[in-house]
């Protein structure tokens, strides 16, 4: 399949886009030029505020909540807009540059569409994604792509898919595992479980990260996404212990308080609810 030659023909739908589109680039231009707050912003007052809405969305995907999705999804547009424009103010790059610039480098990188590259299944695109990616931006490591300040563990399921990207990788999921139990025997004998204490306390806690980076491996060769996992057990616990505090409440009691044993009443009725 070749790129059109020509533009296409606006469809309706399309034409509502794009209004839409142009109606958020002339707000932001006005905002720009007579709010306060607005003026005031540069990208570095911008991305802790980007992070932030970014959180939100995830939170709200997490949840399930299609209505908090659009609202969330509107704001981080808006972001992105904001960043164009003071790119343009800058006369760095303006939108049409960063849209042609995000369309270009999809084609580049779905040659098996705009080419003539044959592909088998889902993982042949994600190697020559990989393999694209390397060559275009020219990094020495394959794993120069992964942005520093990721979340560890998030960190570390990007690791492990690049490896996969060229090849680098384990053939079956009982390998993996394996590894898993490995790791945690490593782990024991430089941490003694019984007496709750490290023989080694550096050793320990780098044959811990060993532990949780083969766990992520794992998950991600049984298709589990451990952030997206440790955040729901994250939201569980939270409601839970929520649901404990508001029972002590009604009982007119403190949980600082209250026996373990009486904790795990309320503990075992929270499972229920």
């Amino acid at each position: 399949m070749s790129i059109p030659s020509q533009p296409p023909l606006f469809t309706p739908e399309r034409m509502n886009h794009l209004v839409a589109f142009d109606r958020l680039l002339t707000i932001m231009d006005e905002l720009r030029e007579q709010c306060p707050w607005d003026k005031k912003q540069t990208m570095e007052s911008l991305r802790h505020l980007t992070i932030e809405e970014t959180y939100e969305l995830s939170d709200a995907i997490l949840d399930g909540d299609l209505e908090e999705i659009r609202k969330e999804l509107g704001d981080i547009m808006l972001h992105m807009v904001f960043y164009a424009k003071i790119g343009s103010e800058k006369e760095a790059f303006d939108i049409s540059e960063v849209l042609h610039g995000i369309c270009d480098k999809l084609v580049s990188r779905h040659p098996h569409i705009y080419g003539d590259v044959k592909v088998e299944n889902e993982e042949d695109v994600k190697q020559n994604w990989e393999k694209l990616k390397l060559k275009e931006k020219g990094n020495k490591s394959v794993l120069g792509g992964v942005p520093k300040s990721l979340p560890a563990l998030v960190k570390a399921m990007r690791i492990q898919e690049k490896a996969r990207g060229i090849g680098f990788d384990w053939e079956e999921k009982s390998q993996v595992w394996a590894k898993v139990e490995e790791e945690m025997q490593e782990f024991k004998e430089q941490f003694d479980t019984e007496k709750s204490e490290a023989i080694d306390t550096k050793e320990a806690e780098a044959e811990f990260g060993d532990v949780l980076f083969s766990l992520v491996n794992y998950a991600r060769f049984i298709d589990i996404n451990p952030e997206t996992a440790l955040e729901r057990t994250n939201k569980k616990f939270i409601k839970r212990f929520q649901y404990l505090e508001l029972k002590a409440k009604e009982n007119n009691k403190q949980l600082s308080d209250m026996t373990l044993a009486e904790m795990d009443v309320f503990w075992e009725e929270a499972k229920k609810v």
